[in-house]
């Protein structure tokens, strides 16, 4: 099948049957597409609607993204995961603003200096906004292209990808660029999915190398299974006299960089420590304590055990320590707080 062939069948498929009223389709901008393809990493569609409506309706220019507090960044992206993400774009309202008058470059390599800018989120804002012929690998075009010519092996591998890349840049065409990067997401995305692929709904099945072989399963091939490790952690909700809540803001990288959370310890015997630290005493501790659970990352599983407890403040304590602040469970106001914390946080009003 020739690219030009390729081309004419996928988006003779997407002028019947493509996506093109989703939010970030409309009012189409470099700004707009930049930040729904961030949102879109590792998150699906329907997830991604009610976050991006929300932080277009806050920030509806990279300007107004790039002179916003951290913590309100954060805040709206609660619950969407990879927090990095966030800063990253954050810094990239920053970097564009402050050296490029707030206008993306129109480079493929200029973007991709951007921080949180990958070749693949850099190629569909070029070929979305700007009609620039530059091929994308998302996730969803690499099962597509792998199953299409039967290319072995895990996408995650370096010659595996490169090899994906080159089929990536031969089929992108020069005209209706726009139309067909997004259709190549809609087919990995509804059509050719990681399991049961609807394949006659499919404008490439007939010249389909995994479909003419039956095999669509093995393609693109697995990664490699790992065990995920888990690891325990205590988080400690600190209550005082009033009902509110200490929270603390993490470093600005790491796990949770940036984000809200409740101060941790590994084992009870740093329990005495960590108040003496923040100039807390216990007064009480409830009886009716919040259930452990479990929060899984990409990574590692975290085991947590909610510990509920009334302390008492040093009138100095939160002097001392300006990265704390104390919140009321039902209103902690627009930070950016860690799903597992908003969820304590709730559950402490459901306890009231």
């Amino acid at each position: 099948m020739t690219p030009a062939a390729f081309t004419q069948a996928v988006l003779g498929w997407y002028d019947q049957h493509g996506r093109k009223d989703l939010p970030w389709q409309q009012d189409i901008t470099p700004y707009r597409v930049w930040v729904s393809e961030i949102m879109l990493q590792q998150t699906q569609v329907s997830t991604v609607i009610a976050y991006f409506q929300r932080f277009m309706q806050r920030f509806p220019d990279v300007e107004k993204l790039a002179a916003a507090p951290q913590d309100e960044v954060l805040h709206l992206w609660t619950g969407l995961g990879y927090y990095a993400r966030a800063r990253n774009l954050h810094r990239t309202a920053q970097l564009l603003v402050a050296e490029h008058d707030g206008v993306f470059p129109a480079d493929i390599e200029a973007l991709c200096a951007l921080p949180g800018i990958g070749r693949s989120t850099a190629g569909a804002i070029a070929s979305i906004s700007m009609s620039i012929s530059a091929p994308i690998l998302d996730g969803n075009v690499k099962r597509v292209l792998a199953r299409f010519h039967a290319v072995p092996g895990w996408p995650g591998k370096k010659e595996v990808e490169n090899q994906l890349w080159s089929l990536a840049q031969q089929y992108t065409p020069k005209k209706r660029v726009r139309d067909y990067t997004q259709v190549m997401m809609d087919l990995g995305a509804t059509v050719c999915t990681r399991s049961k692929p609807r394949c006659p709904q499919c404008p490439l099945q007939q010249h389909c190398a995994a479909y003419g072989a039956e095999q669509t399963n093995l393609y693109p091939g697995k990664k490699p299974s790992k065990k995920i490790p888990a690891r325990q952690t205590i988080m400690l909700l600190l209550e005082n006299e009033q009902g509110d809540v200490l929270l603390e803001q993490r470093p600005p990288s790491g796990l949770w960089g940036g984000l809200w959370c409740l101060p941790e310890v590994d084992t009870l015997t740093q329990l005495d420590e960590v108040l003496q630290q923040r100039g807390l005493t216990l007064l009480d501790q409830p009886t009716k304590q919040p259930l452990a659970f479990r929060h899984t990352f990409s990574h590692f599983h975290l085991d947590i055990t909610p510990l509920r407890m009334v302390v008492m403040e040093a009138a100095s304590s939160i002097k001392e320590f300006p990265a704390q602040r104390w919140v009321k469970h039902h209103a902690p106001g627009r930070l950016g707080l860690a799903a597992p914390i908003k969820s304590l946080l709730q559950s402490l009003g459901q306890q009231a």
